[in-house]
């Protein structure tokens, strides 16, 4: 009997080490390499990221991408539930650059390489690397096509700027490169602008602190919000007399807000015309380009954005140092970076668009 309870003991023993061992290996089989952060998964720009990150690491590295829903303390439990997984690499997109340093310092405390991508992540030491596209060219490319688009010698060109999110790195040095070339033309009465008084005060002054451009931003945020910009064009428009209209230049800041403005200006029986801005090269926008609803769009390729996250993240995995070109000062380092061209889509070259997606239905 007392055999027989050494066996039955022996047997229970064996099977508790076998299901620890199992449990151990799909701890083990579950952790993850790299972990993805971005915005929100409510705009299509996002979602193209996601399919790219998720093909191009396929294979290569385990990776899980979570979405922060345009919520600072979900983005920090996302990072936290990565942390768990045991990631060595954190790519991030912020929905509030400077909300979002706790979430980085955490990664950081954890050992864990921390890559910013497309929007910078403010006020910490806890950045390691940046990838982005050349926001400062971006907002030079807007501002040169409404100054390209107005005809030759004329002044007092009506000009209504809007910016992206005050919480957003990325909208100050949008507004900045668009500022750089368009303040010589309002100093010179080429244009006029018709939306900010923060503005026309500093119409003078081609280089802004960044104070200041805060004080401008903070009066022309769309906040990256579809409706936001509606309301806020309609409130520009229904206050601006007759003569603030006519043929109007408008600096948008990105597609999804230079639709919902563009549509506010249409229907104005005032505005006999409009030129306006857009970025992201998103599918709504490449329509409305070619329905001439929207002048142009800022194509920021993510395919190609994502391709150099993941390389650098691929670089580090394999203990290499990425190779970078320029730095962007967060406020408390110069964080090195990594930055992808851009490309300005019209209508005249709007199959650039349909021949890198070849599953979008665009009617010409």
């Amino acid at each position: 009997m007392k055999r027989m309870a050494k066996v039955v003991f022996s047997v229970l023993a064996l099977m508790m080490v076998a299901t620890m061992a199992f449990a151990g290996g799909a701890k083990e089989s579950s952790k993850v390499k790299v972990g993805i952060v971005l915005p929100t998964k409510d705009e299509p720009r996002w979602i193209q990221d996601e399919t790219s990150f998720l093909k191009l690491l396929e294979g290569k590295a385990s990776v899980q991408l979570l979405f922060s829903q345009g919520d600072s303390n979900k983005e920090k439990q996302n990072v936290e539930a990565l942390l768990n997984k045991g990631i060595e690499v954190l790519i991030i997109c912020p929905h509030d650059g400077a909300a979002a340093a706790a979430a980085v310092e955490a990664a950081k405390k954890d050992g864990v390489t921390v890559i910013c991508y497309d929007r910078l992540i403010t006020d910490t030491a806890a950045v390691d690397y940046y990838v982005t596209f050349d926001s400062f060219s971006v907002g030079v490319a807007q501002g040169q096509f409404l100054i390209d688009n107005v005809k030759a010698g004329t002044k007092g060109n009506s000009l209504y700027l809007y910016a992206g999110a005050a919480s957003d790195n990325n909208a100050f040095i949008f507004f900045e490169g668009a500022w750089s070339v368009l303040q010589p033309k309002i100093a010179d009465g080429t244009f006029v602008i018709k939306n900010s008084d923060k503005a026309v005060a500093l119409s003078g002054k081609k280089d802004l602190s960044r104070s200041e451009i805060a004080d401008i931003i903070n009066q022309v945020t769309t906040d990256w919000n579809f409706d936001v910009a509606k309301k806020k064009a309609a409130d520009n428009l229904t206050v601006a007399k007759a003569a603030d209209k006519g043929d109007c230049f408008i600096l948008a800041p990105n597609d999804g807000t230079a639709r919902a403005i563009a549509d506010e200006f249409a229907k104005d029986p005032d505005v006999t015309a409009y030129v306006i801005t857009g970025q992201d090269a998103e599918m709504a926008s490449a329509q409305y380009i070619i329905d001439g609803k929207q002048t142009m769009t800022v194509w920021k390729n993510t395919a190609i954005l994502s391709a150099d996250a993941v390389a650098m993240a691929e670089e580090i995995l394999a203990g290499k140092t990425p190779s970078t070109a320029a730095s962007y000062d967060n406020g408390k380092k110069q964080v090195a970076a990594k930055q992808t061209a851009v490309t300005v889509i019209t209508k005249d070259n709007v199959k650039l668009l349909e021949e890198a997606n070849p599953d979008w239905a665009l009617k010409h």
